[in-house]
């Protein structure tokens, strides 16, 4: 049985420094991986190519990737939260009121001058407009 006694305070930080980078290292490989399925300008064999390099010699596959393949995966990372800033800011402009308080209220103002409203229902359109 473990006891604590048994396992010293050094060992349990290098326990965990080793589940650490254990940890940090499936990261850095599935970021890998998905980079070699984002990318768009190689085909299908290189991709396979790079995949079998990666998962058959790990340590290796994955530094030659880091070291030759840097500058690209930067690109397309920045591409990528490039698009999908612009797709937010599409939707946001397509769910959001056009124009806010002032156009409703420059509306009222317009229909108040025609003679369509009164003063009361222009002030109520304000009212409501700004609050």
């Amino acid at each position: 049985m473990l006891a604590a006694n048994n396992y010293p305070f050094l060992d349990v930080m290098w326990t965990m420094l080793v589940f650490f980078i254990w940890i940090a290292w499936f990261m850095l490989l599935f970021r890998i991986i998905g980079d070699i399925f984002r990318r768009k300008d190689i085909g299908g064999g290189a991709k396979t190519l790079w995949l079998i390099f990666v998962l058959c010699l790990p340590f290796l596959g994955v530094f030659v990737y880091l070291i030759g393949q840097n500058d690209g995966m930067n690109q397309r990372q920045l591409e990528q939260v490039q698009a999908q800033r612009a797709q937010m800011d599409d939707y946001v402009r397509s769910v959001a009121p056009a124009g806010g308080a002032a156009t409703e209220i420059e509306k009222a103002k317009v229909l108040l001058d025609k003679g369509t409203i009164n003063q009361s229902e222009f002030d109520a359109i304000k009212s409501s407009a700004l609050a």
